[in-house]
């Protein structure tokens, strides 16, 4: 934001040099950038943070230096002389679009002189980057930089019909803008438009049919309110920036629209003559008070550590605009507190804590003191984060990569895989991305496309994971109307074609949770993933899915150019957290030696290792210390059709005695007994 010091001036005794000047605004919030001079102008940069659109004009500065150096504002007084003609009687508007314009106002000039403006407004426009064009649109220009509401004039000779129509554009339509280049308008852009074509891009800029000119004589006056969101998107897509979309993409102060439009009229009228139709369209609603802020005393000495008079609290949020009454509050109350209603130019002071930062910075954060004593609070994690840092460590440790994808994807990603539910996705009706209007109801054919760019782009063999939400279809309520769908928080997994490696790298992450119950499988069927490729994991102990774990289907791979095979998994962050321990626990570790003992049974081809170890765990005691698969070996000459052989290991010891060779056979005999008798297994001696 560029500010002059003599335009300042005009609402602000400046009583600091221009040094000490520039560091009180820096130490406030508004950091300096620069200073050079024009012409002698002496012309300041500030940063303007997101948060402060009214210090994008002038007169915001200006209210800023006044509460800082404790001067009075003054603000310009308009006058101006209305004629006998209502402005009604000479123009229509009718806003179709209020989910884009909540407010457009509009007034009429009739007989102004288009010609050069005066030399101290052509200065100071140039002195701080804005070309010159005409004395109609200079004025626009001056107010907006003046107050920071974006202003536009129409030549109401060129307006259809004397009508102005704000609406959604039509499909392909199109605007010759006052750049003299064409831009497309959509059903998203905010359209002003007269009774036959559209004359402006809402917010952005105006078109060429309607400019000011020197054949002008009639004006009409806009001055509106346009939603910020829907500025931004249109900006950003027509790759079209301006003052006017920077500012309402910052948002605007709803009562000083009017004051914008009325100034407007008064710099109209004294430089470029004319009469202002009496009254003002006005398409908004009654502008009500903000809600009133709760500000405690107490709190500031609590949060600053410092002791600041109710005096000067009152001096600065009552400079700053804030309407309070202070005169009930006793001075040496620590639990008075005040009602404090914000401006309505000051869109970020919502809580408390805002108001406390407002007295903190005019007052000086070089103030308090460096061991000013502020009583902290020792916080903790929540049982959510602590899960998901111990999760992330298993899967970095795994050699997995941490990816962010869009929560938004499009009709090609999302049916791609979707083991959870096959109910349609929920649709926005904006994309937020190009094409991209679908809630994903899955992780997995992100992180997919993320290993097919990277395998693109670098020909790396990307192994990816992501923590974040889901959208899960709900089923129609009694109405038949869609429910809107649950929000849950998934873990996804893709990495190269080795099952059992990300298996393990599951079951790690379960005993690093501390879940207790062994991991289960399930095959089934779902679209994306190989034939008998899918298993549904569950945890013994637990009746809800943890999630999916499979073999995608090699023409989807292929679909994507990817060599090789892909495994994914994708879990319930939510069930992983739920049925977590993580508090540490402590066990007693044995000082008495272990014997280790082999096993090789002849099992059905049907028994899983899951079933099995299950058996084993059952059949032998708290003496089972370890229990590892060793691998399988299939004879079917020797051992039989549908017959395997499983080779495992049990690792046994005691806490309070040496385990003699007779402990551990009884325990390797009573295994051996339930194999047989649950499994119809055979020990191999």
């Amino acid at each position: 934001m560029l500010v002059t010091l003599s335009w300042l001036s005009r609402y602000v005794d400046i009583t600091l040099t221009h040094d000490e000047l520039v560091d009180r605004l820096s130490l406030s919030g508004l950091n300096h950038e620069g200073s050079e001079t024009i012409d002698g102008e002496v012309v300041i940069d500030l940063e303007v943070t997101s948060n402060r659109g009214d210090c994008l004009g002038h007169i915001g500065v200006a209210r800023e230096i006044a509460v800082l150096t404790d001067q009075k504002l003054k603000l310009p007084t308009i006058e101006f002389q209305e004629s006998s003609k209502n402005v009604n009687d000479l123009l229509t508007v009718r806003n179709e679009f209020t989910d884009a314009c909540p407010r457009y106002t509009a007034r009429v000039v009739q007989g102004v002189r288009v010609g050069d403006s005066p030399e101290w407004m052509q200065n100071a426009l140039k002195s701080i980057g804005i070309g010159v064009v005409n004395n109609i649109v200079d004025v626009t220009n001056y107010v907006m930089m003046e107050c920071g509401q974006p202003l536009h004039a129409f030549d109401a000779a060129k307006v259809g019909k004397n009508t102005i129509v704000v609406r959604p554009g039509n499909p392909e339509e199109k605007l010759e803008a006052i750049d003299h280049r064409e831009y497309e308008l959509t059903a998203q852009t905010c359209v002003i438009a007269d009774a036959d074509s559209p004359m402006a891009i809402g917010g952005v800029m105006g078109g060429a049919s309607s400019e000011v000119s020197e054949q002008t004589t009639d004006i009409v006056i806009e001055a509106a309110d346009f939603v910020p969101l829907s500025v931004r998107r249109t900006a950003r897509r027509l790759k079209l920036h301006s003052p006017s979309s920077f500012r309402f993409e910052r948002r605007v102060d709803p009562r000083g629209i009017d004051w914008a439009s009325r100034r407007a009229c008064q710099l109209i009228t004294e430089i470029a003559g004319g009469s202002v139709a009496s009254g003002v369209i006005d398409t908004g609603s009654p502008i009500t008070d903000r809600e009133p802020v709760i500000l405690r005393l107490s709190q500031l000495s609590r949060v600053l550590g410092i002791d600041i008079t109710p005096e000067t609290v009152e001096r600065i949020l009552k400079g700053l605009g804030c309407r309070a009454d202070f005169a009930s509050v006793a001075k040496a109350s620590e639990s008075a507190s005040v009602q404090c209603v914000p401006p309505t130019w000051r869109h970020d002071l919502t809580r408390e804590a805002d108001l406390i930062e407002e007295v903190a910075r005019i007052h000086g954060y070089d103030k308090i003191p460096e061991d000013s004593p502020i009583p902290v609070t020792p916080s903790s994690k929540r049982t959510f984060d602590s899960a998901m840092s111990r999760l992330r460590g298993v899967m970095t440790a795994a050699g997995l990569s941490e990816a962010m994808t869009p929560s938004v994807v499009t009709e090609k990603i999302d049916s791609a895989l979707s083991p959870w539910t096959d109910r349609p996705a929920l649709q926005t009706r904006t994309a937020m991305l190009e094409g991209s209007r679908r809630l994903r109801r899955s992780l997995l054919p992100s992180l997919l496309q993320s290993r097919a760019a990277n395998w693109a782009s670098a020909s790396l063999d990307a192994t990816l994971f992501e923590i974040a939400h889901v959208y899960l279809p709900a089923a129609p309520d009694a109405k038949g109307d869609d429910a809107l769908p649950a929000e849950n928080y998934h873990v996804g997994m893709i990495m190269g074609e080795d099952f059992f490696a990300a298996k393990g790298i599951i079951e790690t992450l379960l005993a690093r949770l501390g879940i207790d119950g062994a991991l289960q499988v399930e095959s089934v069927d779902r679209d994306g993933f190989a034939p008998g490729g899918l298993v549904e994991l569950k945890v013994t102990g637990h009746d809800e899915t943890l999630g999916y774990l499979g073999l995608l289907d090699e023409k989807l791979v292929r679909s994507w150019k990817l060599p090789g095979k892909v495994v994914a998994a994708e879990l319930s962050a939510d069930l992983l957290v739920a049925w977590s321990h993580l508090v540490p626990q402590q066990q007693q570790i044995s000082a008495f030696p272990s014997i280790r003992r082999d096993l090789n049974l002849v099992l059905p081809e049907s028994v899983r290792w899951d079933g099995l170890s299950q058996v084993i765990r059952t059949a032998a005691d708290e003496r089972l210390t370890e229990l590892s698969y060793q691998e399988t070996y299939r004879n079917e000459k020797q051992d039989g059709a549908d017959r395997k052989r499983v080779l495992f290991s049990m690792e046994l010891q005691s806490l309070s005695e040496t385990m003699s060779g007779s402990d551990a056979d009884t325990i390797v005999e009573n295994v051996v007994t339930a194999c047989e008798k649950e499994l119809n297994a055979v020990l191999m001696r």
